[in-house]
């Protein structure tokens, strides 16, 4: 891969990282709801998820999608469905004051980990991504196509994880700032 594609593929990747999605709603929904370390606990599960796609994109299965609407179809609805189910559980753990309880709001890093994987799989934005925009960069009648498209994959995730662990920590300080207590006189 030349130089000067790598470069238009890194500023091009950052900008759809940047971009807010699906993933970005998950990450900062968890941070709010639980914390930084939960936040970035998504955020990596986020990336592996990046990691899944790159895998299944060296293997062709981008390749199946891009030839099946209906296949991808599915996987957008899904996709979907997974957010309004988060919503809605979101929705059913709250108090009678309107506020999460804590016991309900609590989910364990490993979970919310989890939960980011099967995000970012499900995400159409991503499935794009792979099978659309990725390609592009990589010539397959180069050395090796496949080594290529792995490289690029890795390349996105280390590029995603870093932003948005950036936005895990930014929401929470948020969080924390909005949700402290009253500040206490002493005396």
């Amino acid at each position: 891969m030349e130089s000067h594609s790598l470069a238009i593929y890194v500023v091009a990747s950052l900008a759809l990282i940047a971009t807010p999605g699906q993933d970005m709603i998950y990450v900062i929904s968890r941070s709010l709801a639980q914390g930084r370390l939960a936040g970035v606990a998504s955020a990596i599960g986020v990336c592996i998820g990046i990691l899944v796609h790159t895998a299944l994109a060296s293997l062709g299965v981008s390749a199946i999608l891009h030839s099946s609407e209906a296949l991808f179809l599915v996987l957008k609805l899904a996709g979907a469905a997974y957010l309004v189910y988060l919503g809605i559980r979101m929705l059913l753990s709250r108090g009678p004051d309107g506020l999460r309880t804590a016991a309900a709001s609590r989910q364990s890093l490993t979970s919310l980990a989890w939960q980011g994987v099967l995000s970012n799989v499900t995400n159409p934005k991503i499935v794009l991504f792979f099978f659309a925009f990725l390609p592009q960069f990589v010539d397959p009648a180069g050395a090796s196509p496949t080594r290529d498209l792995v490289f690029l994959g890795v390349l996105y995730a280390v590029m995603a994880l870093p932003v948005k662990i950036g936005w895990a920590s930014r929401r929470a300080a948020s969080r924390s700032a909005c949700c402290a207590g009253p500040a206490r006189s002493p005396g």
